[in-house]
């Protein structure tokens, strides 16, 4: 079991601290949770990946960081904690969705790349004019400063002809191009966390490894931290220095990059790491599959999300109660066969 750090560490490694956070959406037919107690915390300069199949609430956990939850949806319980730049504490979880404090912090200190940029930038306008908006609302600068500000993002995210991006609208860009210039308009206030849902998921195999080395090069640049939602686990290897894997709204297992690999403890975790091609397989080996479906929302199973899926449901025990996270070697893992495990 890793040994757990002092207090006065733990505060001055951890940026942003997410305890037991639940985000709802009240529909006609029913309450849906997307996010059901997440706990997680995210390390200044370093790279979380949250990985889970689509429709575990990773986005949604994302977007309930930044309060842009689209309304039925909204956070009904827990704490956002961040750690400011002048050492204050801010729980966003707790602030109004327009207030000042909560601007001052959305896009500046942390800012988001979302998962189509082509839904999220705006078709009307040049992009030029989005990034330099995001820049004037953020920083004291002038017109001209502001444009070279953009144009220098422009160029350091790749884009061949800066000049030209600026003045395009996003309609006249490649899927690349407009990612790249998603990226820039998040970096262009030197945010400390960057979050990047799915920011690959509709380019080809060759612009996604470019954005995904962007990303990691301008890391290290900035010194920032990055939250990188996937489902990808080629992803997951590349990047990433901690793991958190989410079923139906809650965490199932977090711990290093280098234990969730090496020695995945939930069933969901093993049963994802399992289904991935390896190379020297025989030609007509199948790969194995996780049965049957996720859960409808409305109609989550009692006890354990994930036994109706699980080779290792225990009647009884898994459909009474909902297991918590434990700690198991170097992962925590939310599993009832290590209570029996560390109760021995």
């Amino acid at each position: 079991m890793p040994q757990t750090p002092t207090q006065t560490e733990a505060v001055g490694d951890t940026l942003v601290e997410i305890r037991n956070l639940q985000t709802h959406f009240f529909t006609h037919d029913g309450v849906v949770k997307a996010v059901d107690g997440v706990d997680l915390t995210v390390r200044d300069g370093r790279t979380l990946c949250i990985l889970g199949e689509s429709g575990c609430g990773k986005s949604i956990m994302a977007r309930s960081i930044l309060r842009i939850v689209d309304a039925p949806g909204r956070i009904v319980g827990g704490e956002i904690i961040y750690q400011a730049k002048d050492g204050r504490t801010v729980d966003l979880a707790a602030a109004r969705p327009g207030s000042r404090a909560l601007r001052e912090i959305r896009g500046s200190d942390i800012a988001m790349i979302f998962q189509e940029p082509m839904t999220s930038l705006g078709p009307i306008q040049k992009i030029g004019k989005q990034i330099t908006e995001t820049i004037h609302l953020h920083r004291k600068v002038t017109k001209a400063e502001a444009k070279e500000i953009a144009l220098d993002m422009l160029d350091r995210v790749g884009i061949p002809d800066p000049r030209r991006c600026f003045d395009s609208y996003p309609f006249e860009l490649s899927g690349g191009m407009r990612q790249r210039a998603m990226i820039a308009m998040a970096l262009c206030c030197q945010p400390r966390l960057l979050i990047a849902d799915e920011p690959t998921t509709a380019l080809d195999v060759t612009t996604q490894a470019q954005i995904l080395d962007l990303i990691a090069d301008l890391k290290e640049e900035f010194g920032m931290a990055v939250m990188l939602i996937t489902h990808d686990l080629g992803v997951v290897a590349e990047v990433a220095e901690d793991v958190a894997v989410m079923y139906m709204g809650r965490v199932v297992e977090k711990g290093d990059v280098y234990s969730i690999f090496e020695k995945p403890r939930h069933p969901y975790t093993q049963a994802l790491l399992k289904s991935v091609p390896r190379l020297g397989a025989a030609q007509q080996h199948r790969l194995p599959t996780i049965r049957g479906m996720v859960p409808h929302p409305l109609a989550r199973p009692s006890g354990c999300s994930f036994r109706t899926r699980c080779d290792h449901f225990m009647p009884g025990i898994c459909d009474r109660r909902e297991p918590e996270l434990l700690a198991v070697d170097d992962t925590q893992a939310a599993c009832f066969l290590y209570e029996k495990e560390l109760a021995q």
